[in-house]
């Protein structure tokens, strides 16, 4: 059944728009009048009609990033599915019921467009596949479900393994957020001293045509600089970023970046265990979902953003191809703690190798919150005693020039 966009009119007479199934236009005219709309324009085409419905839109001021899908909605749609899937319902009936619970405008395109490839008798994989917004990682899973006549079990371990990662994510973000604020404000207050006080302050200085400390003539240097050359400073940072974007875009120098953030001191330990939490759980759900192994690390090695780490796992996985165990070869790259590779090696050991990497990531994701709470706890007064410090200069490198004319006035 087809996905049609629709703009009209509510009965409250505010506008409507969205999309809904029918068999043809007519019919889902039809049924917007029986929902109380008033129909002005519907469009079939499923994704590409979304598309081009926004893109016409003149009353819609939504930022094209807050369109996109996030982590959440597609964990939820997922998490329904499986239920639907293990009610018995048909597949093409429940991706149809799918479409009209799930609230966000593109994936409900997306899973109309899903639903129509699926009822001209392509699998759910290759219909998922096709649509482009859903991940190696999700588009696997769902084949070797099918293939193993487990859907259901599967797609409620994607649900599991996106609703943690959406956890994570939400955690730290979290706890970033005070000491963002805190950066954001400091450099608020440090330009709003050197381009309105610290002006106001130099005319005074100036006219009263006393010689002033090296100190006093270094920070009104600075601001004098900075406010008749800031487009340079600017120039200048947004060159320095397009350089290290180049840079980093090469092979070579994105493998002598991802390294070097490894050994950042606070940092690299962070980066480190969320790169071994997103592997480990990865591959725990890949193998519980019935990938083989040598293509479960195949798709694992790209979670861990990190080109060091993903050259290790690669090599794991022509180790394992000639026979070898997964722990040895990740013991030998020394990039992998002896937790993980003991981990491991228990889980090769007992055949719960599944279960035994979802342990691994587990622990790791509470590393990951408690490296990260310690950094942000270090890093609050650390910004503070920085603003303080930077305010505390500008001050006494203006105030003792006043004060010493002052005393030799009088």
């Amino acid at each position: 059944m087809p996905v049609y966009a629709y703009r009209g009119v509510a009965a409250s007479g505010r506008a409507a728009r969205g999309f809904i199934d029918a068999d043809n236009a007519r019919a889902a005219r039809a049924k917007l009048r029986r929902d109380g709309i008033v129909p002005t324009e519907v469009q079939e085409g499923g994704a590409r009609a979304a598309i081009q419905t926004r893109a016409a839109s003149t009353r819609s001021f939504a930022l094209p990033s807050l369109r996109r899908v996030s982590g959440i909605d597609l964990a939820i749609a997922t998490r329904q599915l499986s239920t639907l899937v293990g009610a018995g319902i048909p597949l093409v009936e429940a991706l149809g019921a799918l479409s009209e619970q799930v609230e966000s405008a593109r994936l409900k395109a997306v899973i109309g467009t899903v639903r129509d490839r699926v009822n001209e008798g392509a699998s759910l994989a290759e219909a998922l596949e096709q649509a482009g917004l859903f991940s190696t990682l999700y588009v696997s899973m769902v084949r070797a479900g099918e293939e193993g006549g487990a859907l259901e079990q599967v797609l409620g371990r994607l649900a599991d393994y996106l609703e943690g990662q959406q956890r994570l994510r939400n955690k730290v973000t979290a706890i970033l957020t005070y000491p963002l604020f805190m950066l954001a404000f400091s450099i608020v207050v440090v330009v709003a001293l050197v381009t309105v006080v610290l002006p106001q302050i130099t005319e005074l200085l100036e006219s009263l045509d006393q010689e002033l400390p090296i100190y006093t003539r270094i920070i009104i240097g600075l601001a004098d600089f900075m406010r008749a050359w800031w487009w340079a400073v600017g120039m200048g940072a947004v060159a320095a970023a397009v350089g290290f974007r180049f840079a980093v875009g090469t092979e070579r120098g994105r493998e002598r970046w991802d390294r070097a953030k490894l050994h950042m001191p606070l940092v690299g330990r962070v980066i480190r265990s969320v790169g071994i939490s997103r592997f480990t759980r990865t591959l725990g759900t890949l193998l519980a979902g019935g990938i083989p192994i040598t293509r479960s690390l195949d798709i694992s090695k790209h979670v861990t953003n990190n080109v060091v780490l993903g050259q290790t796992i690669e090599a794991a996985r022509d180790s394992i191809t000639e026979g070898a165990s997964l722990a040895q070869p990740l013991r030998k790259s020394g990039q992998f703690p002896p937790l993980v590779t003991h981990m491991v090696e228990v889980g090769e050991a007992s055949g719960e190798l599944e279960a035994m990497l979802i342990k691994v990531a587990d622990t790791y994701d509470e590393q990951v919150e408690t490296s990260v709470q310690r950094f942000t706890a270090l890093l609050e007064p650390t910004l503070i005693l920085l603003m303080v410090g930077v305010v505390l200069v500008i001050i006494l490198a203006t105030l003792v020039p006043l004060l010493e004319i002052t005393s030799s006035l009088s």
